[in-house]
């Protein structure tokens, strides 16, 4: 019963047999409700038409009755009416034509207001019926009944045929246009079928993509949008296993290191420094802990972990870390006030760290820190007076372990992970981080929404 009632919900159908079956429900509505309109018309047409003739035969007998009284056999003046008949006032027959000749009275409702035709249609034999126009007369020989009847001979003989064809017609159209839709339908949707088997084929590793199927609609819009998206997921499965093989390397040289003094120390262990020893052992612990923080926030901000954000003034926040602790070059710090932001605290003097390590890192006399307001946005920078990035490094700078050489010679401890988590955090307070042009050092540029006051 539960696979049977599956079979019956539309939700559960393809979408070729949902459209097929919507196409043909509504064609099959049309035709019904055109092929019924139809009939009353045909209907009306032909009614309207013994309306027409019955109301002029019956004022023709009328007119003559008031004039004469008939008596015996009545002409008959339209063939389409051939069924006249004159009665008086007690039922009883006058006149009648030819066809009616021995006929008792015709049996129709007669309105009792003189000069006020009534139409009915009787069922006259088995194969036909008749429409009969009857009317009340006042004349000076009395009160007359005149009747006037059409046969409706072909109508009444073939209306079950032309119902029946009628019937078969909206059958077979239903019919048709179902096949003819599915048969559509399933020609559309032959190009996502072909599409579906090539992203079945298409592993992690391959480099294939979907056919584009022609003309230029929404089925090839969907493969162009397919093939954008295997795109980008191939370049983050690169990038991925970039960023591995690069965690591997980084972590390898100081396992490296540690493993060769521990060894070395081992050996002779009676003549080994061991103060030295396990001070250069915590060295490559302390840079291993870096990296695996390090690691851990990139993975924070790159799953996009909400923290708690509140009112942060930019401008005290970088006085403080500015003065936190000695430097090697003097900092100038130069903040408008009341420029305010909406972040995590932690974040930002996260970002700001990594900026003044970095500074001080390449300044040969002094670094320089300035906050304003610029429109919407909050601004900060960072510039030291050393020897500069070179333009087509100012983005590389950014990526994961990328370390320039002269970076590499004044830090070995570093992680090369440290602007590339400053950009993150910019970007996960919708805001943005570059390294901008200067006449002489590096600056970078942060901006970030700024909060009202």
């Amino acid at each position: 019963m539960r696979i049977l009632g599956d079979l019956l919900t539309p939700s559960c159908w393809s979408v070729r047999t949902r459209v097929t079956v919507a196409a043909t429900l509504i064609v099959a509505a049309l035709l019904i409700v055109g092929v019924t309109l139809f009939y009353q018309v045909l209907r009306s047409t032909i009614y309207g038409g013994l309306h027409d003739r019955g109301t002029l035969a019956v004022n023709d007998l009328a007119t003559h009755v008031r004039e004469t009284d008939i008596r015996g056999t009545l002409p008959v003046q339209d063939p389409g009416v051939p069924l006249l008949q004159v009665v008086d006032g007690e039922g009883g027959v006058l006149a009648a034509s030819e066809p009616l000749r021995g006929h008792g009275p015709v049996r129709v409702p007669v309105s009792p207001q003189p000069g006020r035709p009534e139409y009915r249609t009787l069922h006259w034999t088995e194969t036909s019926d008749v429409y009969f126009v009857s009317e009340r007369v006042n004349t000076r020989f009395g009160e007359r009944i005149v009747f006037a009847g059409a046969p409706i001979t072909t109508f009444t003989r073939y209306r079950g045929v032309f119902v029946g064809l009628l019937t078969v017609t909206v059958l077979v159209a239903t019919a048709a246009v179902g096949w003819i839709v599915s048969l559509s339908v399933r020609r559309a949707l032959r190009p996502v079928r072909v599409m579906r088997t090539e992203l079945a084929e298409i592993t992690g590793g391959a480099d294939r993509r979907v056919t584009v199927p022609e003309p230029n609609d929404e089925v090839s819009d969907l493969a162009e949008s397919v093939n954008v998206t295997l795109d980008r997921l191939e370049d983050v499965l690169a990038r991925q296993r970039a960023f591995v093989a690069d965690v591997s390397h980084e972590l390898r040289s100081p396992l490296t290191g540690l493993r060769t003094q521990l060894e070395a120390a081992l050996e002779r262990p009676l003549d080994e420094d061991w103060p030295a020893v396990a001070r250069a052992a915590l060295g490559d612990a302390d840079r291993l802990q870096g990296i695996v923080s390090d690691l851990l926030i990139l993975a924070r901000l790159g799953a996009g972990v909400q923290v708690p954000r509140e009112r942060i003034d930019l401008g005290e926040l970088v006085r403080a870390e500015a003065s936190r602790r000695p430097r090697r070059v003097p900092v100038e710090v130069a903040a408008e006030e009341g420029v305010t932001v909406r972040a995590t605290e932690a974040h930002l003097i996260r970002l700001l760290t990594n900026l003044l390590d970095n500074a001080e890192r390449h300044a040969e006399s002094r670094i320089w820190i300035t906050v304003a307001a610029d429109g919407p946005d909050a601004v900060l920078e960072v510039r030291d007076d050393g020897t500069g990035i070179a333009p087509e490094d100012r983005e590389r700078i950014f990526w994961r372990f990328h370390r320039l050489a002269e970076g590499r010679e004044r830090d070995r401890g570093g992680t090369g992970l440290g602007l590339t988590i400053s950009r993150d955090i910019a970007r996960a307070h919708d805001g943005t981080l570059v390294a901008a042009d200067s006449d002489r050092g590096a600056r970078f540029v942060l901006r970030i929404p700024r909060e009202e006051p």
